[in-house]
């Protein structure tokens, strides 16, 4: 990840401080993955946490997945896995 991304990730969302290392657990095991409604290049992968700097939530991590360079936009915790097709999902 870019220094430019890990830098827009903390200052749009400052509960992400410190949290990369989740990032990176959560796109390597997530435990959900669903295809964004409104592109179909851009991937939610989900991981829920029962302890985060904002309590239990889900740390979702926004991949759109171009060929040869798929790129992380953003990084947050949500409460909610949003609505798209799973494209996978741990059973």
């Amino acid at each position: 990840m870019s220094d430019e991304r890990k830098h827009h990730i903390e200052s749009e969302h400052p509960e992400m401080v410190g949290q990369f290392v989740r990032v990176a657990e959560t796109l390597r095991q997530p435990h959900t993955i669903v295809r964004s409604r409104v592109d179909e290049e851009v991937e939610l992968h989900y991981r829920l946490y029962e302890t985060s700097p904002v309590t239990q939530k889900y740390l979702c991590v926004v991949v759109k997945d171009v060929p040869d360079n798929p790129f992380i936009i953003t990084a947050f915790y949500t409460d909610t896995v949003k609505k798209g097709d799973v494209l996978w999902e741990i059973e």
